[in-house]
């Protein structure tokens, strides 16, 4: 997670008291200068301190306490130099983002300087549903404040995307990753972000524009694998597969695929020693291990498949496939008590995903 940073902004000049005048020729006894004396003179001026207080609010997770501290401050002190800034940056850290948008925007015109305002303005626009708006502001400001949690860029690329400005998202992407605009890797990355977005059929021409300009990029060819798998495009998934493991041949994640893709149409002794490959170079992912186990279950090995599924939820318990597929396998195995807790704790995960917002 990254460290919240709220910058400090000076204070410049002071608040003056003032009381209204007084008549020519009236005696200023200490009574009376007391009786005419405005409240605001009895108020000292404010200083960075004030802010801090705010600022350790937010960090300890107290958002409204720290926006009633800024507004307490705004009442008191109307005009108070930076005040705007630190409340459109409390309401971003609290989620607020179209309270953030208000004062941002003031805060952007009271200092056209502030870059970290425009940054957060920007990405408020974004996380309030509103691309189109986020983009210019994001376009001023691509350098990563702390404050905001997320890259900047990145947010600005996808904002392109959700446009359907994909030559310009490339571009964000490319400056992001740091490689030419026109190169296959900057295709290959645009790819990669909008197969994440859901756009399948422009994820597909722009991995297809990768493997044009450089055939032997790594994870090309994976990618359209993946993206071939998902339409069920089981001879053109395997054949992109197959030609990313003769780039890579250390490819944990190609194997995997490439064994998903053998599984489909049961050729299971392949996905066999496809996924053990997967496992020996990457013994950390669950996917294969939740795959060996359903391939060994349809062989007809099911004390091994329970082994191996047994291994996964060791890896990652609140899994729901594979305890239905343990399940499934102790019913075969006939131990119905067994079956019945592993399926029943796979309804119940099940069921709590999908009443996560």
């Amino acid at each position: 997670m990254y460290r919240v940073y709220w910058s400090g902004l000076a204070l410049v000049g002071s608040l003056t008291a003032g009381g209204p005048a007084l008549g020519v020729g009236i005696p200023q006894t200490p009574q009376t200068s007391q009786a005419t004396d405005s409240p605001r003179s009895t108020q000292s001026p404010p200083t960075s301190g004030e802010f801090d207080r705010a600022r350790r609010l937010l960090q300890q997770g107290k958002s409204d306490d720290a926006i009633g501290a800024l507004h307490q401050l705004e009442s008191t002190h109307p005009g108070m130099k930076g005040l705007s800034h630190e409340l459109g940056a409390a309401y971003y850290k609290k989620g607020d983002y179209v309270s953030a948008i208000a004062f941002l925007k003031k805060a952007q015109v009271e200092n056209p300087a502030d870059s970290e305002a425009v940054q957060l303005l920007g990405l408020s626009y974004y996380l309030a549903g509103r691309p189109v708006e986020a983009i210019p502001e994001l376009e001023k400001v691509q350098t990563w404040y702390a404050s905001a949690n997320v890259d900047a860029s990145y947010i600005l690329g996808i904002c392109y995307i959700q446009t359907k400005d994909y030559p310009n998202a490339r571009k964000a992407f490319a400056k992001m990753f740091d490689v030419p605009a026109e190169s296959a890797a900057s295709y290959l990355f645009t790819a990669r972000m909008l197969l994440r977005q859901d756009f399948g059929p422009v994820a597909e021409e722009y991995a297809h524009k990768a493997v044009e300009l450089d055939p032997k990029l790594p994870l090309a060819h994976q990618l359209l694998g993946e993206l071939y798998l998902y339409q069920s495009k089981i001879p053109e998934a395997s054949a992109q597969l197959e030609q990313e493991l003769a780039i890579n041949p250390g490819n944990p994640v190609a194997y995997y695929k490439l064994a998903d893709a053998y599984s489909r149409i049961q050729k299971f002794d392949e996905a066999e020693k496809l996924l053990q490959r997967s496992i020996w170079l990457d013994s950390t992912s669950t996917g294969p291990y939740i795959l060996m186990g359903k391939v060994l279950a349809k062989k007809g090995e099911t004390e091994l498949a329970v082994r191996t599924l047994q291994r996964a939820l060791a890896m990652d318990p609140n899994n729901p496939i594979p305890h239905h597929l343990l399940g499934q396998a102790y019913r075969d195995l006939g131990r119905a008590e067994d079956a019945e807790r592993e399926l029943k704790i796979a309804a119940q995960l099940e069921e709590r995903q999908s009443t996560k917002p």
